[in-house]
């Protein structure tokens, strides 16, 4: 696989570099769509909700085949409301997976419940519903399930409805990475669940000029109890039936959002075939898809499995398996060399110092435990050239041979 490293130095190969994230050339190519949003805000002197928020909320509705969207102040905003929205009282117990950024359990902390994690599957990394089902056996006072889409691949939706049906209680879809992302149906993420919250963090796929967030939903009541919420639970204004929180999006954010949301199905695309480079690349050198352990051997590294249609992933992260013997190093290496990476995720939340409490031990969820040492992001953004993918792919091939 020589031929594909355009960074080593035993080909006499000029460096490429492959940040893990470069946003700039997106907005080079939309910069008159967004200045032109940015003015129409400053001059309209209206820079908290209001029109361009309603504008916004509508469209991302439509997109995600729900009927209510709401606005918030960011992702965790929307995950904090959700909460609230669905009643969650100090002293419940909320499943939630180990495997996944903070604020999902921090959110269900925040309003003094307990989070009840569960083990993630090892080929998609998404919650997996063996283990909410011996979590939930094991609950006296159960009140919501919340499975995150990571990565930008949904999760067994299908099973979850089932599942929280049976249980007799919510399901709050975290699909903070996977805005456009389809389940087996085909329903795009927001589509179904009592809630789905996401968020328009920079990095996301529908990313702002900073912080934003959505919630959606089916009920017209619940959608105007989170908009009640997010301005302090003011309804009329200054008058307060219950405590809500500041958690309005701002205009200015919205009209970015809505200047990229036209565009985003084709970055949708550009991730995905980058995606099916690395495949095509690393399978070549005799890797197998992630549905393949480790342990079954071959060449050590395992790509993201590709769910079959209608099911869609939209690659927020494209995340590789490798050895944990190996994983660090290999990072290292990439990083000599300028090629971006990133963990996702070092620690598995029932683990953290900070939840030691409600956590369970080392060892009681094995599945997030070897994939926190063992996984690790690539570059995968739209603008990515050819030239950056071979380097990417084949500075890893190159590193794994040699390590053999």
């Amino acid at each position: 696989m020589g031929q594909l490293v355009s960074d080593s130095s035993e080909h006499g190969a000029e460096s490429v570099d492959v940040p893990l994230l470069d946003l700039r050339p997106q907005y080079e190519s939309l910069r008159t769509e967004i200045d032109s949003a940015l003015a129409r805000v400053v001059e309209s002197q209206h820079f908290v909700l209001g029109p361009e928020v309603e504008a916004f909320e509508r469209e991302i509705a439509e997109y995600c085949g729900a009927p209510e969207a709401v606005g918030v102040g960011s992702g965790s905003d929307a995950l904090l409301l959700g909460l609230m929205a669905l009643g969650i009282q100090p002293g419940d117990q909320v499943l939630c997976p180990t495997y996944t950024f903070f604020a999902t359990a921090g959110s269900v902390v925040r309003m003094g419940a307990e989070p009840v994690f569960v083990d993630c599957e090892p080929d998609t990394y998404n919650v997996s519903l063996e283990s909410i089902e011996r979590a939930a056996a094991g609950c006296q006072r159960l009140r919501a399930i919340v499975p995150v889409h990571l990565y930008g691949q949904m999760a067994d939706v299908a099973g979850l409805e089932g599942l929280a049906q049976q249980l007799g209680v919510p399901l709050l879809e975290d699909a903070a990475q996977a805005i456009g992302a389809r389940d087996s149906q085909g329903r795009p993420a927001g589509a179904a669940g009592s809630l789905a919250t996401f968020s328009f963090f920079p990095t996301k796929n529908l990313g702002g000029f900073g912080e934003g967030g959505l919630v959606t939903c089916h009920d017209p009541d619940v959608a105007e109890t989170l908009r009640t919420l997010r301005v302090h639970g003011g309804k009329p204004k200054y008058h307060h039936a219950f405590v809500g929180v500041n958690a309005r999006l701002d205009a200015i954010q919205a009209a970015v959002l809505r200047a990229k949301l036209p565009h985003l199905e084709s970055w949708h695309e550009r991730r995905a075939a980058n995606a099916e480079t690395y495949d095509r690349l690393f399978s070549s050198a005799g890797a197998l898809p992630s549905t393949a352990s480790l342990g079954e051997g071959g060449f050590p590294l395992r790509y993201p499995v590709r769910p079959p249609a209608p099911a869609r992933h939209i690659y927020n992260q494209y995340v590789v398996r490798v050895p944990a013997s190996l994983r660090d190093r290999l990072r290292s290496h990439l990083a000599e060399r300028r090629i971006g990476s990133e963990i996702y995720y070092p620690v598995p939340l029932h683990l953290q110092a900070c939840f030691k409490e409600v956590g369970s031990p080392q060892g009681s969820l094995p599945v997030a435990e070897a994939a926190a040492l063992e996984t690790l992001a690539l570059p995968i953004f739209p603008d990515l050239s050819a030239e950056q993918l071979e380097a990417v792919a084949g500075t890893i091939i190159d590193f794994l041979a040699d390590s053999g």
